[in-house]
């Protein structure tokens, strides 16, 4: 396979990518060209479809935790109603 790192870095360069970055990165794709190292494209799938599974726990994980922080501030604000009457009951019994 026949990679030409030179255009690659060209481009980059001329989307807005500093050129030692671009040089950087058009390095890496060439060597990996040169290596073999290809995601093949089931691969890459089953990589993209553990990724969404993963961001589908999260997701559930934040529901779960915004669930358990509204119950708690509904526990807090009953409690402190509670505490309010009964300073409320206090001051009118006490006077």
């Amino acid at each position: 396979m026949s990679f030409d790192s030179l255009a690659v870095a060209r481009r980059l360069t001329d989307a807005g990518i500093e050129r030692a970055q671009a040089d950087a990165i058009a390095a890496g794709i060439c060597e990996a060209a040169e290596h073999g190292d290809h995601v093949t494209p089931d691969a890459f799938s089953a990589g993209l479809a553990e990724l969404r599974t993963a961001i589908a726990d999260v997701r559930t994980t934040i529901a779960d935790v915004r669930g358990e922080i509204h119950a708690t501030e509904t526990r807090l604000t009953w409690r402190m109603l509670a505490v309010a009457g009964l300073v409320i009951a206090a001051v009118r019994l006490f006077g």
